[in-house]
């Protein structure tokens, strides 16, 4: 088989390869949401607009994902051929230019955040691979306009240049895909929750999905928490906000064990003067904290 007979071949892998990776992407998506019982706990660039914005945008985004998918599947074959399979390829070209540029956009405004792609392995921060990956995807959805319906290979010969070419496309994307190193790890190792790395933007994630936070978030002034730590298994998060006309801060606590994670909340009033032997407010707050913290905690992690 010639070059060119090759190159045709490779146009009409990406059709049923980016079908595949963007159905998958969106069901870890939602896998990860309903495990943390929020749309939009399962996807990373969603952190950048206003609180309100973050589940539609999340929801627009996932059913965005597999309408392209379900669409390139669906106009692959000679019944979608024609002003169907281009708009959709084109769209799709569309949705991964946007990637990028959005991924490169999370990378500089917040470099701690993983692009969420493939919902909670997807928690590595965003860095040149993962943009080089949305890019060559991007470059595939381009490669797929034009391609004639697809067919099944006539031929041993076209079948191992099928299989060779798909082999090898997924090997580029497995050395860009962070998520292949964090899937290795938790393969191969269980760590105690104390020991285990949580980013504290799946901390917020359930936070923001759990029943505690929808009865104190009516008395918050901000959804950004103004001190955040762990102690163990359990992260903390203080939010600023207004009780009966007082100042007062909420303090969430977060298990960071199993995947329904239950959360603790506490109110300190701050418009009590600390006492004197208190340097300064910040560590009588955090001394408030620790002091109140088993009734905070009181039911424990069940």
């Amino acid at each position: 088989m010639d070059a060119s007979g090759v190159l045709a071949i490779a146009r009409e892998v990406q059709i049923p390869l980016l079908a595949v990776l963007l159905i998958g992407g969106c069901a870890a998506k939602a896998r990860r949401a309903l495990g943390a019982r929020s749309i939009d706990a399962g996807i990373g660039p969603t952190g950048m607009f206003p609180f309100r914005l973050q589940r539609p945008v999340a929801i627009a985004t996932c059913l965005s994902e597999f309408g392209l998918g379900a669409g390139l599947l669906v106009t692959a074959g000679s019944l979608g051929a024609g002003g169907p399979a281009l708009a959709v390829r084109a769209a799709t070209v569309l949705l991964f230019g946007t990637a990028v540029a959005v991924l490169a956009d999370l990378r500089s405004r917040r470099p701690d955040v993983g692009c969420g792609c493939f919902g909670e392995v997807s928690s590595t921060p965003v860095d040149w691979r993962t943009i080089t990956r949305a890019a060559l995807l991007g470059l595939a959805a381009v490669a797929s306009i034009g391609v004639p319906p697809l067919r099944m290979p006539g031929s041993l010969t076209r079948s191992g240049v099928v299989l060779a070419v798909t082999v090898a496309e997924l090997a580029l994307l497995a050395v860009l895909s962070p998520e292949i190193g964090e899937l290795m790890v938790r393969l191969g190792r269980a760590d105690p929750c104390e020991l285990r790395r949580v980013p504290v933007a799946r901390t917020l994630d359930t936070l923001w999905a759990s029943t505690a936070w929808r009865r104190y978030q009516r008395y918050l002034i901000s959804t950004t928490p103004t001190d955040v730590w762990r102690e163990g298994c359990w992260r903390f998060a203080v939010f600023p906000g207004i009780l009966s006309s007082r100042r007062v801060e909420v303090v969430f606590a977060v298990y960071m064990a199993g995947r329904h994670a239950p959360v603790r909340a506490g109110v300190i009033d701050i418009d009590t003067s600390p006492p004197s032997r208190y340097s300064s407010l910040t560590v009588y707050r955090k001394s408030t904290i620790l002091k109140n913290k088993i009734n905070i905690l009181s039911n424990g992690p069940g």
